[in-house]
């Protein structure tokens, strides 16, 4: 089997492949993209890319990634997008888990890939080579001189990707994705939501996630047009992504809830449309088109074909929110090792089973287990196993692969049930991961962060209730004594700067609160739930 952009290019070569929005780019054919993939294909095979070899990238949602990964595919190698948050201890334990052939970054990201480096320069064949003009000692990609290189055959069970997890059980793990994989999901995906010819689907995820990665591939099988979003530095802009979706007039877009309640807040028009036109579409959501969007001032949300709500559950109150306004909201339920969804409510189904993330795609088998293995009955709640063709072999050079697997297929460490009609509900972890603005973050790996300073002796960390990102990350904090018994000056400022460059961003603590112990049950371990009814109780104290 060829790349799939050398297909795709061959079978509709003028049809629209790419806009780039917020860049200075116009929308690329099919044709054209193919050729900027092959030139850059020469590069990377000079860089020392070749068939089977991983290469890193380090970089946020832009154009260029999109051509990266294609690229990566013509040559037969693995791609392995890196967080391009993460400080430079936690990059550099990525990448020497994966020894890339060569490392791709931009410029914002380049000088903590260098540091990530530093002093070990074996974890590369080529050193580092840059999207953007070089700010530290980088080379600049489009400067090297592209070499020709031999076309590989893929095969089904060929690995495609490699994608950390979030960390939802401490450690990130390193998830294998095979052709097939990314192959069944998107098949999957097109069953459940349907295609058009002129389908648009809109990324402005981070591509480093799985959410974001998806659409690179499966608009290449469906043919369709792929809208790619610049994010700023400083995070999600609603009011650029507004505009982005309706320069592109999108009809589709991946989200978490966070970023649905913000587009809500900007949508000014939301809801102030054709009364009529939306009253007759109600009984197909899916089917509205993108000309009430741009007669009616219906707003840019409600003229999607649909918006697929994922990487965290979605409150029934949000989901009221954008179904009064006509968003047609698909929720859905997935994870990095299935290559993104699992289970997709259509934007119906989910008005009329609103706590439901929908039935089970096809080819996606789930069951529900008791802690001691046995299935669950209808309505019974368990641990969410998956199996089928999306779901990952195992993870790369992890012991704990076999873990992760049972007689039914992958534990995927969440909580819920099907009821009689086989829909799916989720309920939340079954440890105490928090799963903060669609990001899973470990409890176990904030706190020794916050050990290792000087004025902590003892700390728990929990998620609490946050309306805007569903749950922060929250700590408390026993202080170091002093001579006379009084705790050590220390505050959650101090603690926050400290774990500036030891954890990424959205692991860090948000609210912080001291005591001089930690309550614990009986048996002497931390009642994390008297932990978080005191965290809780201080919400609007971060200090």
């Amino acid at each position: 089997m060829r790349d799939w952009l050398a297909i795709r290019a061959a079978a509709t070569p003028t049809r629209t492949a790419l806009v780039a929005a917020g860049d200075v780019m116009t929308p690329s054919s099919y044709a054209a993209l193919d050729e900027r993939v092959e030139e850059l294909a020469g590069r990377l095979a000079a860089s020392g890319v070749g068939v089977d070899d991983p290469l890193a990238v380090c970089a946020g949602t832009r154009a260029e990634f999109v051509e990266v990964a294609h690229a990566a595919q013509r040559l037969g190698a693995v791609l392995v997008p890196l967080d391009a948050r993460l400080p430079a201890a936690s990059l550099a334990d990525r990448l020497a888990k994966v020894e890339p052939a060569a490392v791709l970054c931009e410029a914002r990201t380049e000088p903590t890939v260098v540091e990530a480096l530093d002093g070990d320069r074996t974890v590369v064949q080529t050193g580092v080579q840059t999207l953007d003009d070089p700010v530290e000692s980088a080379g600049k990609l489009d400067d090297v001189r592209p070499e020709p290189f031999d076309l590989p055959e893929w095969e089904i069970d060929d690995p495609m990707l490699v994608l950390f997890t979030s960390g939802s059980t401490g450690e990130p793990k390193p998830v294998v994705l095979t052709l097939g994989n990314v192959l069944a999901s998107a098949t999957a995906s097109a069953f459940r939501l349907g295609l058009r010819p002129d389908d648009c689907w809109h990324v402005p995820l981070p591509m480093y996630h799985m959410g974001g990665l998806a659409p690179v591939y499966r608009s290449v099988l469906y043919g369709t047009r792929l809208s790619v979003e610049r994010r700023p530095e400083d995070g999600f802009d609603p009011r650029a992504t507004l505009a982005a979706l309706d320069e592109a007039d999108a009809t589709a877009v991946s989200l978490v809830p966070t970023m649905l309640e913000r587009l809500l807040d900007a949508d000014e028009y939301a809801g102030a449309g054709d009364v009529e036109a939306n009253e007759a579409d109600d009984d197909d959501p899916a089917a509205r088109s993108n000309d009430q969007r741009a007669g009616s001032g219906a707003g840019v949300l409600s003229g999607l074909r649909f918006v697929l709500l994922g990487g965290a559950p979605c409150s029934p109150s949000l989901l009221e929110r954008a179904q009064e306004v006509s968003v047609p909201v698909a929720p859905t339920y997935g994870m990095t090792e299935t290559a993104s969804q699992v289970a997709t409510a259509r934007p119906e189904e989910a008005h009329e089973h609103p706590s439901s993330v929908g039935h089970p795609l096809m080819f996606a088998d789930v069951t529900v287990r008791t802690e001691a293995g046995a299935r669950c009955a209808p309505g019974e709640t368990g641990e969410l196993v998956v199996a089928g063709p999306m779901v990952t072999p195992g993870y790369l050079g992890e012991g704990t692969t076999g873990e992760s697997f049972c007689n039914d297929g992958l534990r995927t460490g969440d909580r819920g049930y099907r009821d009689d009609d086989g829909r799916v509900y989720v309920e939340g972890r079954v440890d105490d991961t928090v799963r903060t603005g669609g990001e899973n973050v470990a409890p176990a790996e904030v706190a020794a962060a916050l050990r290792t300073h000087p004025a902590v002796d003892d700390c728990a960390v929990v998620g609490v209730p946050d309306p805007e990102w569903g749950e922060r990350v929250a700590a408390l904090v026993v202080p170091v004594p002093d001579r006379n018994g009084r705790p050590a000056p220390v505050t959650g400022d101090d603690l926050r700067a400290h774990c500036a460059d030891r954890l990424a961003d959205f692991k860090r603590p948000r609210t912080v609160a001291f005591a001089d112990e930690l309550p614990r049950t009986a048996s002497g371990t931390i009642d994390r739930g008297a932990v978080q009814r005191m965290l809780d109780e201080r919400s609007t104290r971060e200090d």
